[in-house]
């Protein structure tokens, strides 16, 4: 019944759709670029390159336009960097063996990549009542579930019909239309950004100590989630025919298990702080974790599999609300970007970690996916003291707000 008044709320259903087509694109970009350069030709080092000019252009891009957003207002940065994306994908698209243009193209696409997450998180506690936000932040936190399954998708098969440039040309179109519906949408023409706090300085939400610390915590679980990834590839190429779709199945489990996580989340009424949930969480995660270093038989592992993704949308949704809790006034949108681009740091390193320990041994790949969440858990258990929420004045938080977490 949460999610049935919550999608009847004005300028909800618009809003979600809007940023749902909008984000597709960040879900097949890695994918088709390295497709469409591929096709040209151009060797992996150069699609080692073009992925990591993508990535980390997005990393820097993301909290730079939060900051604007902070500044200016949603509609002119949505538009304008929807346009310039576009570019950088149409330059991919028409020339994917050229390695300037595919350097070039893949860091526009990168660094311009509408920020409609961070808007969306900025704009809900205007959109819904209070009490609907948890409602609201899970819903956000499952539809990412949805999205890094249709993505890939969506390139497999716009790919197999016309090639990987009318994939570029497609997420190209997305990111275009998704910001135009949402930045025409009424809530986001009038969505203003309360004036900046004096404490939040050049650092901006980084000068809450409480949130930097929740952010470090976070790139814990992005660090799980990319090593994840390699040992359930690893896994099914060591098992080869047992499961149907091989890593594909069991990477498809965790995202259902996800979604499965924040529906049941954002269903319930809390009544612990969002401090004390977001710890908890955490915790719950890593323990969900720990079967995993057991490496049991395929159809074990898929059971495993989807235990393993239950806790990640919850979690990601009971850290929006306190992110946005933490944040000095007037620098949500930025610290929502931080979030984005710290978690998705960790998962490029546990990515690459693990994809250093896979030939060693399977276990310790595992054991790099626990040891991701659970530092992370344990560092926002311990560190729980420093959750206290920003205050208009321009105080900070301090360690002994929160002793009864």
């Amino acid at each position: 019944m949460g999610y049935l008044a919550l999608l009847r709320a004005p300028h909800v259903s618009r809003l979600l759709l809007g940023t749902l087509l909008g984000r597709l694109p960040a879900g097949m970009t890695g994918l088709v670029i390295a497709l469409a350069l591929r096709e040209a030709g151009a060797p992996y080092s150069r699609i080692g390159l073009a992925t990591a000019a993508y990535a980390i252009a997005a990393a820097i891009g993301g909290p730079v336009l939060g900051r604007i957003v902070d500044r200016t207002g949603q509609p002119r940065v949505l538009l304008t960097t929807a346009v310039v994306a576009g570019l950088g994908y149409a330059l991919l698209a028409v020339a994917p063996g050229s390695p300037a243009a595919a350097l070039t193209g893949a860091a526009l696409a990168g660094l311009a990549m509408p920020p409609l997450e961070p808007c969306l998180r900025a704009l809900w506690p205007a959109v819904v009542a209070e009490e609907q936000l948890d409602t609201a932040y899970a819903f956000d936190s499952a539809s990412q579930q949805i999205l890094y399954v249709a993505g890939p998708l969506a390139v497999a098969g716009i790919t197999a019909g016309f090639g990987p440039s009318a994939a570029l040309w497609t997420a190209a179109a997305l990111g275009l239309l998704g910001a135009l519906v949402v930045a025409t949408a009424g809530p986001a023409r009038s969505w203003r950004a309360p004036a900046r706090s004096a404490s939040a300085g050049l650092l901006g939400p980084l000068r809450s100590p409480g949130l930097v610390l929740l952010l470090v915590g976070l790139a814990g679980a992005g660090w799980t989630v990319g090593a994840q990834s390699v040992l359930f590839i690893a896994y099914a190429e060591r098992h080869p025919g047992a499961l149907p779709g091989g890593a594909g199945l069991l990477l498809a489990l965790a995202a259902v298990g996800g979604l499965v996580g924040a529906l049941g989340y954002g269903a319930v009424r809390w009544r612990s702080s969002t401090a004390t949930r977001t710890w908890v969480i955490a915790l719950l995660m890593a323990a969900s974790f720990v079967p995993l270093l057991s490496l049991p038989a395929p159809w074990a592992m898929a059971g495993l599999a989807l235990l393993s993704g239950v806790g990640l949308a919850p979690l990601l949704a009971a850290a929006f609300v306190l992110v946005a809790e933490l944040a000095p006034t007037g620098t949500v949108t930025e610290a929502f970007a931080w979030l984005i681009t710290l978690f998705a740091t960790g998962n490029a390193a546990g990515y690459a970690v693990s994809g250093a320990l896979v030939d060693a041994s399977l276990f310790q790949v595992a054991l790099c996916a626990v040891a991701g969440i659970g530092a992370g858990a344990l560092l926002l258990f311990g560190c729980r003291g420093w959750f206290r929420a920003a205050l208009p004045g321009d105080r900070l938080p301090a360690p002994e707000a929160v002793g009864a977490h």
